[in-house]
């Protein structure tokens, strides 16, 4: 059968997973080598439009062709399939079963171990799965079901950088394919211009040109796709950052104000501390009567007064007193004063006082007459004093011996 695109085609979609079909038309592709660039650009086609179960036989189909040509020392495929391996290999990875997913991890396994690739092309295309692993990940974790089993929600994305996300995921997304195709078209180039490399045949010399004219516009189309969402991004940024630094100017007016409000707030508790350690009032108005400075101690009240035991000296009508031994007769048997019966004293309203005050005050009542030393008191009649001539009230032997004093 005659090369064709139609050809390449048609086997591909025959193409199952037994090992013979996978054999056979592996077999068929490298024997038509010199097209290994379109072969690679119509496998690549056909296996983004494969369902996701049937893209694990193109990738079989991959290893059978890559792993014959490293033994064979066939350089062809290894150099076409290179710029989109990883890229394949991602597309079928991304929504594939467990089972699927596991066995994609085993081929890319092996191609380490043998050394298919080179090392930075292995690198990228194990980068990608790890990618898809982690992104399937947190879509478990913040899904249905992920907190349920113990994970850890995940932080949600402040508003402020949400305008942050889709740049910066374009940007992601176009790294990985411009890395492998700009790798791959530079590797292309250099073998093809190494002076010191032999020259194929004119017709293989131009088909390999004209692979590595696709392989560098690719190249150059992925370069030019993550300059345009980096600059996205940065814009992004920019804005965000013009943002945050007319907050940081704020925040910073602000503070100084605060710091100056501060000092004076500490000024003035100084000025009250001191003022109430030196007993002055807290301001500078008069204060009323009465009243204290605020944080002064509250005065003691006056210690009542003690009343003297001693009672008062008492005065009769002719100014004498008795005398200071507190007897009714002076001193040397010289006259002295007694207390003269006369009429009943008026009624006394006496104010609660100590019993000696009480004393004093009846004293202060009664009249005092001259008594000589050792003559016998005469006492005067008079209309006040009551007659004891009757015995009203008194004793018949008392009135008596009143009467008998009275003729001494």
């Amino acid at each position: 059968m005659a090369y064709t695109d139609d050809a390449v085609l048609s086997k591909l979609s025959a193409l199952n997973e037994s090992h013979d079909s996978i054999a056979t038309t592996a077999q068929w592709i490298m024997f038509h080598r010199r097209h290994a660039a379109q072969t690679v650009h119509l496998w690549l086609t056909k296996l983004k439009e494969l369902p996701s179960p049937k893209r694990l036989n193109m990738i079989y189909l991959a290893n059978e062709v890559t792993q014959q040509s490293k033994a064979r020392h066939k350089d062809d495929f290894l150099q076409a399939f290179s710029p989109f391996i990883a890229d394949a290999t991602a597309v079928a990875y991304k929504g594939a079963t467990a089972d699927v997913q596991s066995k994609l991890r085993r081929v890319v396994d092996v191609w380490r171990e043998r050394n298919i690739f080179e090392r930075d092309i292995q690198d990228a295309m194990e980068g990608r799965l790890d990618e898809l692993d982690k992104t399937r990940s947190s879509a478990k974790v913040g899904g249905f079901g992920g907190p349920m089993f113990g994970s850890v929600a995940a932080s949600p994305i402040p508003s402020e950088l949400s305008s942050l996300v889709a740049p910066q995921q374009s940007v992601t997304k176009s790294v990985h394919p411009m890395k492998n195709t700009l790798l791959a078209a530079n590797a292309e180039f250099e073998k093809l211009t190494d002076p010191a490399s032999q020259t194929p045949a004119a017709a293989v010399h131009a088909a390999r040109l004209t692979g590595l004219l696709k392989n560098l516009a690719s190249a150059e189309g992925a370069v030019t796709e993550c300059i345009k969402a980096r600059k996205e991004l940065i814009t992004a940024l920019e804005k965000i950052l013009v943002t945050n630094r007319e907050a940081l100017e704020r925040d910073e007016s602000q503070l100084m104000e605060l710091s100056g409000r501060r000092t004076l707030a500490e000024a003035k508790k100084q000025e009250v501390e001191l003022a109430i350690i030196g007993g002055l009032p807290s301001n500078s108005k008069e204060q009323t009567p009465g009243s204290r400075p605020s944080g002064s101690p509250v005065p003691e009240p006056d210690r009542p007064q003690v009343e003297a035991l001693t009672p008062p000296h008492v005065q009769d009508h002719d100014g004498d007193i008795y005398a200071s031994t507190g007897s009714p007769g002076g001193q040397n048997g010289q006259s002295r004063t007694l207390p003269v019966f006369g009429s009943p004293p008026p009624q006394t309203t006496f104010p609660s006082a100590p019993g000696i005050e009480m004393l004093s005050n009846l004293a202060s009542q009664y009249q005092a007459v001259p008594l000589n030393g050792n003559k016998k008191r005469k006492i005067e009649t008079s209309d006040d004093f009551p007659d004891l001539g009757n015995d009203d009230g008194i004793d018949a032997d008392v009135a008596e011996i009143l009467r008998k004093d009275g003729h001494a």
